[in-house]
């Protein structure tokens, strides 16, 4: 019997483990409230018998260039990490009056001009009511004053002592403040609005191209700082970059040439990385496979809105990079029998499994779930052997 992180390593390689790697994307904190009392991601993953994935992000200022931590900023959220800020790059926030959603202004200071976003939650998730970049030459203030946050190296490998014996510990390349998420046009997207960043692809690529360059160059320096942090695996891209968003042909000039750089570099750095493509993904897999990511996800079926067909997608890469996810969540975590939800697991087993290099995983995080048909999803994993 492997343990856990061998068993996920030995998928990663693309290699066949002892049986079939069985685990989730996040696990959302509004699901532990809403139906395990509360209980933290350990438990969780204890309580199902999944593969647990430990997620930690963590940065560090550099102080050399007057950089350091916000100090506002003392409870990171949910897969957040404590903001950098410096002089000339300060934060505000600033609860908006909303009686439908939690609404904050979130203010980035600088010498030369203020940039703001509204930002809106409820129970589940945050999203952007107002876009931050209002201006195009909202770019160069940017580019001039903000930040650069470099991984603390220290805290991830604490994390690591603490989880890494049995869970595989997880990170993701460095986002924007406020609200970013980790490939170039992905962050570019949040701060801009994907179909205004679409548009002005076509209307003006240059402008399109030299942001990018920015988002790419920040994300570089904090890739280049995890050199001896002890990941295992690290996302970048989104799902603004899958082809139910964008065309393969916007993909390839304004996606790949900076998130390939961005691969390679993370190999340079000893790091492993996972290509997040939560969306359509089969006119480009062999794009995303070309940029030389170490896995790809979220293979979304076709009954959730994505395109995948899984057994045409192994067919196609699956001997390039580990594939994770497939599993349909919201047709099989609820509203249906638990015979129903074991057929699925062993469907995606089937068209995906072969040969190893396979983890199964709902296509990205879930809300809700009849905890029946999470562990029939768990129990016929384990039973899924090579």
């Amino acid at each position: 019997m492997m343990t856990s992180k061998e068993r996920l390593l030995t998928a990663l390689r693309g290699e066949c483990p002892d049986r079939l790697p069985v685990t989730t994307h996040h696990v959302m904190p509004s699901f532990l409230e809403q139906y395990m009392d509360g209980a933290d991601n350990q438990n969780f993953f204890d309580r199902f018998g999944l593969d647990p994935i430990h997620w930690i992000i963590a940065y560090a200022p550099d102080e050399s260039q007057g950089e350091y931590y916000d100090p506002d900023h003392t409870e990171p959220g949910f897969l957040e990490a404590r903001r950098i800020c410096s002089d000339n790059w300060q934060f505000r926030v600033e609860k908006l009056e909303n009686s439908d959603y939690l609404t904050n202004r979130f203010s980035i200071i600088t010498p030369k001009k203020t940039l703001s976003m509204v930002l809106q939650s409820d129970a589940h998730t945050t999203w952007v009511a107002e876009h931050l970049i209002k201006e195009k030459s909202d770019i160069d203030v940017i580019a001039r004053y903000m930040t650069h946050p470099k991984c603390d190296v220290e805290a991830v490998n604490l994390s690591a002592d603490e989880y890494g014996k049995q869970s595989l510990v997880r990170g993701h390349i460095a986002c924007f403040d406020g609200f970013g998420q980790p490939g170039c046009w992905q962050d570019f997207s949040c701060l801009f609005g994907s179909t205004k960043l679409i548009m002005a692809s076509m209307e003006d690529p240059a402008w399109v191209h030299a942001f990018l360059e920015v988002l790419h160059n920040r994300k570089k320096v904090y890739i280049k700082s995890l050199r001896g942090a002890r990941y295992d695996l690290l996302e970048l891209g989104g799902g603004d970059a899958s082809t139910t968003v964008i065309s393969p042909d916007i993909f390839n000039e304004f996606v790949a040439p900076y998130d390939s750089e961005l691969i390679t570099a993370a190999h340079e750095a000893g790091q492993r990385m996972v290509y997040h493509t939560c969306g359509g993904m089969m006119p480009i897999l062999e794009d995303i496979a070309a940029m030389n990511p170490d896995a790809m996800e979220t293979f979304t079926p076709e009954e959730m809105g994505g395109d995948t067909r899984l057994s045409e997608a192994k067919q196609r890469i699956g001997n390039k990079v580990c594939m994770i996810g497939g599993f349909d969540q919201f047709h099989f975590f609820t509203g249906c029998s638990e015979e129903e939800t074991r057929k699925e697991v062993r469907r995606c087993f089937e068209e995906a499994g072969g040969g190893g290099g396979y983890i199964l995983s709902p296509s990205d995080h879930f809300f809700e779930a009849d905890l029946k048909l999470l562990e029939a999803y768990t129990d016929e994993a384990r039973k899924c052997s090579y």
